[in-house]
């Protein structure tokens, strides 16, 4: 029983991590736009030089994880649970680039007024940052409705995303070209991240069913 108790603590541990990397990629989200829209280049630099956290933290749970699938060997759903914790952490750790990548274009824009309302890109962003702490909370409860629904909420982000990149093409002659480049790589870059964060939708589906959803269900 205490072999089984300490296990479990350990389980929550692994848990409390992969919280913890979502809430860093999350902020290099939410800060690298806020920066983007209020041109604060010292904010963006913030974000690249807190990278290295996000980074580390990823290198932690993929030791912790390993370390105890070979102290415990675990079987059928734990075993899953350590697994999906190691697929997890990797797609948050690209979502924490993502924010990199990001505040990088908001330095390269600078304060140059912006050449069209940035209204779809705003949208990509506050429903990626709605699925990411969903996805936290799926996790947490180990919750296949809500991974359901943060699988479907990627098709609003493409919309978003399809939506952005025709308003751009329409402006792009010589005049706002570097501007264009930078502003279709960001809304690349929030799509890509909604895309990780149906990864672990995706990958809390098949920790708590054994099994990956299909989406004719």
């Amino acid at each position: 029983m205490i072999v089984r108790e300490n296990f479990e603590l350990q389980l929550k541990e692994l848990q409390e991590k992969i919280v913890m990397l979502a809430n860093l990629a999350s902020g290099a989200i939410s800060k690298s736009y806020a920066a983007l829209e209020s041109n604060n280049v010292d904010e963006a630099l913030e974000v690249i030089d807190d990278d290295t956290i996000a980074d580390l933290l990823e290198e932690e749970i993929n030791d912790f994880a390993i370390l105890l699938i070979a102290k415990q060997q675990p079987v059928a759903i734990d075993l899953r649970r350590i697994i999906a914790a190691i697929k997890i952490a990797s797609d948050i750790e690209r979502m924490a680039d993502f924010g990199v990548n990001i505040a990088k274009s908001a330095i390269r824009i600078g304060d140059q007024p912006f050449i069209l309302p940035l209204t779809p890109l705003k949208q990509m962003h506050d429903i990626t940052l709605k699925m990411i702490r969903l996805s936290i909370e799926a996790f947490e409860k180990e919750d296949v409705v809500l991974s359901r629904e943060i699988i479907e909420m990627d098709d609003e982000v493409d919309r978003f995303y399809g939506e952005m990149i025709r308003s751009l093409l329409r402006l792009s002659d010589e005049k706002n070209l570097q501007q264009v480049t930078q502003l279709s790589l960001i809304a690349r870059y929030l799509e890509r991240t909604a895309d990780h964060t149906t990864n672990i939708a995706e990958n809390i589906y098949f920790l708590v069913r054994g099994r990956y959803i299909s989406r004719n269900e």
